[in-house]
């Protein structure tokens, strides 16, 4: 069943749904893949998902005494036994070239059709060169390719074993001071590899392992000792089929930095007083502008909050919870490392005052929103078994149930709804079965406590008519029929809605898959 959902002005949700009944369908499976005897078989691109129909060339023409071919897919699951993806055609057959076959269907039809699903695994297509009159397999083309997912292929195998190497580079080039900011650059080959690398000074770890971008990873820190290291760069692979590798050592000298003096000065906002609750602004200089490292603010020998990093010689701390009295306020600077020394501002007195109280006014608004009213189906399709001769042989008959239909009304004023159903004629090709040969039992799967609904009346489906007959009054589906109504203040919430089918199809139907759409209105 698929669904073609709006909605509409005035609060109407319209709902189109597609219903499917099967005659005459058949298919025959292979039953195990089979060699590829006359050769292999390449791909029209080498990635891509469930939805694709690929096309393939074989690696030789077909065979001689061949005047045609076929295509199967096998694999887990459903497609153990090979399910046909290229009917038995004659569309490009040679017996003197190598030939493409494009897959009839997707890998999703396949199974679709098959009733079964993808699974991840290995996946074996094989072109059968055949005689179209006695359908014998004259000799056969394969090849496999990988889903690694249940909607994703790949045409290489995802387990095969990749061999890696890891290469490292570190920069700035050595010597360096100590807390110069060094970053290690790993480049993994090959670069589709995936895994994280771990870097090392001698055998000691640098921070956790870094995952791998497209065959490169980097990691950048200011902690390296002062001396003689040994870094290096240790890659593990993501899975167990990716080899991990170890860079070459990299000789890398730092240096004890020359300690720099630094000066630090403080302003406070607002200067000498301040009311209490109210907002202080303690604003720090550090010189020189490239001192690395931070600042702690200090009332008398308490700490105002977590040190505040130095950014271009400045930080400030802002801070509104200063007690009612007299404060002396200072900025201390903690350098980052030994290439710059401390430095303590000047002591900046504040009197902070006791609170006089103010006064705010708020406004309360709210606003009732005006709802709406949705109409959905979570499973669009609905397929009725093949239509089976009645006992007295004068029609056939099938049945079924919509899927869940489920109603959710959110409007102010709780007015009620109403849900009505119409199908059109179902058609296969120039075939046709009477819309008014299908009725219902409509029926109320849940709804909200709250909630005041009553299934609409049965319809009993027409007496097989052949299209274009009119139905007697009251009977089928072809005009508009009430599934359900909600009273008025019982229909805010949520209901699922569905109703039992009936077809009623002439013995003079040729066979075919007739599909109809049902749509279902919600007022």
């Amino acid at each position: 069943m698929r669904t073609n959902f709006r909605r509409l002005a005035g609060g109407v949700a319209v709902l189109a749904v597609s219903v499917m009944a099967a005659l005459g369908t058949s298919g025959t499976a292979l039953a195990a893949p089979p060699v590829g005897n006359l050769g292999t078989l390449s791909v029209s691109k080498q990635a891509g998902n469930d939805l694709d129909a690929l096309s393939y060339t074989t690696s030789a023409p077909c065979v001689s005494g061949s005047d045609g071919y076929n295509l199967f897919v096998y694999g887990p699951g459903g497609f153990t036994n090979g399910l046909i993806g290229t009917t038995p055609t004659d569309v490009g057959h040679s017996t003197s070239s190598p030939i493409t076959v494009l897959q009839g269907l997707s890998f999703r039809d396949i199974a679709v059709d098959n009733t079964t699903t993808i699974t991840p695994g290995t996946y074996t297509i094989a072109v059968n060169c055949v005689d179209l009159f006695t359908q014998q397999v004259l000799g056969t083309f394969t090849r496999d390719i990988y889903f690694t997912s249940a909607t994703a292929w790949q045409a290489t195998d995802p387990n095969a074993p990749v061999t890696t190497t890891t290469a490292l580079s570190v920069s700035p080039n050595a010597p360096v001071v100590q807390g110069t900011s060094v970053t290690l650059t790993a480049n993994v080959t090959p670069a589709s590899a995936t895994g994280a690398v771990q870097f090392k000074d001698g055998a000691g770890d640098l921070g956790p392992a870094v995952a791998v971008n497209n065959g490169v990873a980097t990691f950048t820190t200011t902690a390296l000792p002062v001396g003689a290291r040994q870094l290096s760069a240790v890659f593990t692979g993501s899975a167990g089929n990716i080899s991990g590798s170890t860079s070459a050592v990299v000789a890398y000298q730092v240096n004890a930095p020359v300690a720099t003096p630094t000066t630090t000065s403080l302003a406070v906002t607002p200067g000498g007083t301040a009311a209490q609750f109210s907002t202080v602004t303690l604003s720090a200089t550090v010189a020189p502008a490239g001192a690395a490292g931070s600042v702690q603010f200090v009332d008398g020998a308490a700490n105002l909050g977590n040190p505040v990093a130095v950014s271009g010689g400045s930080a400030s701390f802002t801070t509104s919870s200063l007690a009612v009295g007299a404060h002396s306020l200072t900025a201390k600077f903690v350098p980052a490392s030994g290439a710059f020394e401390a430095s303590t501002s000047a002591a900046i007195p504040l009197e902070i005052t006791a609170f006089a109280g103010v006064s705010a006014s708020e406004t309360i608004t709210t606003e009732v929103k005006a709802g709406e009213l949705l109409i959905s189906v979570a499973n669009q399709n609905v397929t009725l078994p093949s239509p089976v001769m009645a006992a007295n042989g004068s029609l056939l008959t099938t049945s079924g149930a919509l899927n869940p239909i489920t109603v959710t009304d959110t409007r102010a004023g709780n007015p009620g709804w109403n849900v009505s159903g119409q199908v059109t004629d179902f058609a296969s090709g120039a075939n046709a079965i009477n819309g008014a040969n299908l009725g219902w039992a409509p029926k109320i799967v849940d709804k909200s406590p709250v909630q005041n609904i009553t299934a609409g009346p049965v319809v009993e489906a027409a007496n097989a008519l052949v299209p274009g007959t009119a139905a007697p009054a009251g009977f089928g589906l072809a005009a508009a029929r009430t599934l359900a109504t909600a009273a008025s203040l019982g229909g805010n919430g949520t209901a699922n809605l569905s109703a039992d089918l009936a077809l009623k199809v002439p013995t003079s139907t040729q066979a075919g898959t007739y599909t109809a759409t049902l749509t279902l209105t919600a007022i």
